[in-house]
């Protein structure tokens, strides 16, 4: 597990924990005010909170909390209910509702994420685009400066790329620029950024990467690439740039520039 997932999971823990505490006491809160007071609504600030910050699972586990928190109050109360069933009606309604806000706040959060994920994604191959390379590279240009390690970029195009639209067709090309990405990402670090910088042209940062490693990585990204467009009978071939520095460069436009 990467430190980045166990902060998660431990601030998750946490969240969960407080809106269980909540949730208890909220019961305590209406057993001490008595019945005349409807608090059943404070319930949803816990539900929503840990359903948006923990996901689904956590806000199902704290609706059923809330919804036995506020039973348990009523039968400490000794209401007297006209059938001892009600009570255990009332709350399974309650509950029902409960469930029902925590699945209406998991579609928002998934629809968001989605959302977010389609700006910052090509989506054609399925890699970042240019928006988000900008984000996520100043990220890494501004790591390297602090460490002071190499950073290097490599600048990929498909060389007589229109001919296969001609050829062909734009289904095939569309098929020949999502294999390429394929390609590409599947012999690169998962550390390393990898960029549709336009129409058959690519990018990939290299973190952390001199330039004799980089070298590496073309020559075996090349020879990919050749049998990938040889086993289809696609008539394109490949250009790489790539610029490597030992300090990192002013801006992401004067990296992809050099290279």
């Amino acid at each position: 597990m990467s430190a980045s997932n166990g902060f998660k999971n431990n601030f998750r823990a946490v969240i969960v924990a407080i809106c269980f505490a909540l949730a208890l006491a909220i019961g305590v809160i209406r057993y001490l005010t008595g019945p005349e007071w409807a608090l059943s609504a404070l319930y949803l600030f816990p539900i929503i909170l840990v359903t948006w910050k923990a996901g689904i699972g956590a806000g199902i586990f704290i609706s059923f909390t809330s919804a036995i928190s506020w039973l348990v109050a009523d039968l400490m109360m000794g209401n007297v209910f006209s059938n001892a069933v009600i009570p255990y009606l009332n709350e399974s309604f309650r509950l029902l509702v409960f469930i029902f806000v925590t699945f209406i706040i998991h579609k928002l959060r998934t629809a968001l994420e989605n959302q977010k994920e389609l700006a910052a994604t090509d989506p054609l191959t399925s890699v970042a685009n240019r928006r988000a390379f900008y984000d996520l590279g100043n990220l890494e240009l501004n790591k390297a400066r602090r460490y002071q390690t190499p950073i290097s970029f490599l600048y990929l195009d498909i060389d007589n790329f229109k001919k296969v639209n001609d050829n062909f067709g734009h289904p095939i090309g569309d098929k020949l620029l999502r294999s390429v990405a394929n390609t590409i990402r599947n012999n690169i670090r998962a550390i390393d950024l990898l960029v549709r910088v336009g129409g058959d042209e690519f990018g990939i940062l290299l973190a952390e990467t001199g330039a004799e490693s980089a070298t590496r990585v073309v020559g075996k990204l090349k020879k990919k690439l050749i049998e990938l467009v040889g086993d289809n009978g696609w008539p394109v071939t490949f250009s790489i740039g790539v610029a490597t520095f030992i300090s990192p460069p002013g801006s992401i436009d004067e990296m992809i520039d050099a290279a």
